[in-house]
């Protein structure tokens, strides 16, 4: 029997000018690439039911640390959506899902391929109810392909997109990074593009869509400057490239206090800039524009030069001194600092927010704006 479950974080609906008020979304998702991605359309003014077995649910709301029912990961990707519990497994239960496609405009589901078929829900299903219904598939490798059946986790999609071997250092070994590019720009981000589009077209008097998103494809699709690379004849070579360690006007250094500055002093000009502020007018014209190798002798030898420079002063100190200076050298913050840096304070990109079992927490806002 389904039952309402609960209503996630105390916020206030979207207000009715945001441009997808009137838009009703089934989810089906779990973890991490679903849930944001909904977590999205509902910013944006999108009522989203999020529709959970009756067991445990979605797993993320026992991932990490529970203070009193659910985990701070579960509260972070299902801000502004409704909670229902459904055994799709069940006739009755699985009429009810149907009875709700009738009147939805968008399904999200990320299970693997099949398994909606299997549970008498697939597209077809789906479409026969409601010709005009967008269902949006999001899984490791896509709804076919020898890999379709395979499970995977993001280091899994972007070690075979070709991503995490260019996430490395000078030593060549992969970095994990704490931003899952797989899950949020190959399965979220992805997703709302292909909902959003498929939206439109029925907007525009057109059919429902299947969607059909990879998370290996999409981060294949958007890993550019390796691509590049090949296509000018040598495969970039991982922590040495123009934008990965190979050049010191884009790089970071550790300060006297173990923190890091980002120098990002791409163009000639900012790094014209950053010599100056550095009192090193003598490196101006050691920059690759001018022909200095991308990895080459030259460039490394000036990195520990600037590694020692830095390695001088605190991250502070350097902060105030690059402040005056628009040369794209900025510190490196934490998280924790970032939620409070008037940059975010200033744009209303974080608050603190009250969830009714969970308390106080950190939320960060939709960084899309919509004015008029």
């Amino acid at each position: 029997m389904s039952t309402p479950f609960d209503s996630g974080a105390a916020h206030a609906a979207a207000p009715v000018q945001q441009p997808l008020a009137g838009i009703r979304v089934l989810d089906l998702t779990r973890l991490l690439p679903g849930p944001v991605a909904t977590m999205h359309l509902a910013a944006m003014g999108a009522q989203v039911i999020k529709i959970e077995d009756p067991g445990p649910g979605d797993y993320a709301r026992v991932m990490g640390p529970v203070r009193e029912q659910v985990s701070q990961f579960f509260v972070a990707v299902n801000e502004g959506k409704q909670f229902l519990r459904l055994d799709l497994k069940d006739a009755a239960q699985r009429e009810q899902l149907l009875a709700m496609v009738e009147t939805a405009d968008v399904l999200v589901e990320s299970f693997r391929p099949g398994v909606m078929d299997k549970l008498g829900l697939g597209w077809p299903v789906l479409r026969e109810r409601n010709p005009a219904l967008v269902m949006c598939a999001i899984s490791g490798y896509g709804a076919d392909g020898p890999f379709a059946q395979l499970a995977g986790h993001d280091i899994n999609y972007i070690g075979y997109a070709g991503m995490l071997d260019q996430n490395a250092g000078a030593d060549g070994v992969p970095a994990l990074p704490n931003l899952q590019v797989g899950d949020l720009l190959g399965g979220a981000q992805s997703a709302l593009q292909g909902i959003l589009a498929a939206l439109v077209a029925v907007k525009m008097g057109g059919p429902g869509r299947f969607v059909d998103v990879s998370m290996t494809d999409a981060v294949l699709a958007h890993n550019i400057m390796p691509l590049v690379a090949v296509n000018n004849g040598a495969a970039a070579r991982p922590g040495r490239d123009l934008l990965t360690g190979g050049v010191p006007c884009y790089n970071v250094y550790r300060t006297s206090d173990a923190r890091f500055m980002a120098v990002g002093a791409l163009e000639l000009k900012f790094w014209q800039a950053c010599c100056a502020v550095l009192e090193r007018p003598d490196w101006a014209t050691r920059h690759w524009q001018l022909g200095q190798r991308v990895g080459g002798a030259d460039a490394l030898a000036l990195k520990e030069e600037l590694d020692t420079l830095f390695a001088s002063r605190t991250l502070a100190e350097w902060t105030a001194l690059f402040a005056a200076s628009d040369c794209c050298v900025t510190p490196v913050l934490r998280t924790g600092e970032a939620l409070e840096h008037p940059l975010f304070k200033a744009r209303g990109m974080t608050s603190m927010a009250r969830h009714e079992t969970e308390g106080d927490y950190w939320s960060v806002a939709q960084p899309v704006r919509f004015v008029g």
